[in-house]
């Protein structure tokens, strides 16, 4: 594929297309989750179990993230040392055990059970990341590189998007625990489905030994990553990224409520609306670059990201200096 023809010719192919529904399922059935017991916590259970709810967002959010702390070395080198498309299957077997264990905590209305649930997905998704990402050089050519990265991230954000719509909209509902509990058990299976179609990718380093001890493993990476710039300077990048999203995603429901004094459906507008834009990004940058694997546009993206953030914030005060008499 040139760097010229459209990018959407990759869904006909059969080395992208199982990931990226691999992959979008599995965004999708980890934010309704999440999302689900973030406004089960925020708008039921704070008050009913007198819960601190701007405080259990942020301990859900830690629950999540540490996995990627703790055991991302490790998780690189599995990649390394075994099958992609093998690892894929069973990482997705594992999901839909950790779903059944979402049911059980959604019908027990236990937020703490539900917490161990979100480490275990963070655990998941952990595993997951370095395969999603090693496997595209394998499967795809490298002028389709930026075309079929573009893809998954703006999949990926979609599928954020309407699991978080979904799981936000549906939990509060009369039904919507046992509707909720259902849906993300089927689209694990569907998940794991999914991943049986992607062709088989080589580990490019069988006789690696994995160190299964994650705090050496990730200082070891972490030293070896500081030695070179130009890889130091993308994990930087992609870490300020997802930084930034986690951050919005995960505090949008409580600034709703405690800052905008709104309701779910406005916090699932706002998501909404944050998605779609990075959605929108993602796909617009490989028009921007023409197919060419380059970083001179995260500087700019970078800056008005922050930028607009301390805008956001800046609303927040200027909110708080109101009198409400005056509105």
């Amino acid at each position: 594929m040139s760097a010229e023809s459209n990018q959407f010719t990759l869904f006909g192919k059969r080395r992208f297309l199982p990931l990226f529904v691999t992959q979008a399922l599995g965004a999708f059935n980890d934010n309704a989750f999440k999302q689900a017991l973030v406004i089960l916590v925020t708008f039921v259970l704070a008050d009913s179990q007198g819960i601190n709810a701007a405080m259990f967002i942020n301990v859900a959010a830690a629950a999540f993230i540490l996995p990627f702390f703790l055991f991302s070395a490790t998780a690189g080198q599995i990649a390394d040392r075994y099958d992609k498309a093998v690892l894929t299957r069973r990482i997705k077997i594992a999901e839909i055990v950790i779903m059944v264990l979402a049911g059980i905590g959604f019908a027990l209305q236990s937020p703490y059970w539900l917490l161990l649930v979100l480490f275990l997905l963070g655990a998941q998704s952990t595993f997951f990341g370095p395969i999603k990402y090693g496997i595209l050089p394998q499967h795809l050519e490298k002028e389709e590189l930026v075309a079929g990265n573009a893809l998954i991230e703006s999949g990926t954000l979609i599928a954020i998007l309407l699991g978080t719509l979904f799981g936000g909209l549906l939990i509060t509902t009369s039904n919507g625990v046992p509707v909720v509990a259902v849906s993300i058990f089927a689209l694990a299976v569907a998940g794991w489905m999914a991943s049986r179609g992607i062709p088989t990718a080589p580990p490019p380093d069988p006789n690696l030994k994995v160190d299964y001890n994650f705090l050496r493993a990730t200082y070891r990476m972490t030293r070896s990553a500081t030695s070179n710039r130009d890889i130091f300077l993308c994990i930087l990048g992609l870490s300020w990224f997802w930084l930034m999203g986690s951050v919005f995603l995960t505090q949008l429901p409580a600034f709703t409520r405690s800052v905008l004094g709104a309701n779910e459906t406005v916090s699932n507008l706002f998501i909404a609306i944050f998605t779609i834009g990075v959605a929108a990004g993602s796909l617009l940058n490989n028009r921007l670059l023409r197919g060419a694997v380059s970083a001179r546009y995260v500087p700019l993206a970078g800056l008005g990201v922050s930028l607009f953030g301390i805008d956001l914030a800046l609303v927040k005060g200027l909110s708080e200096m109101t009198d409400p008499k005056d509105l």
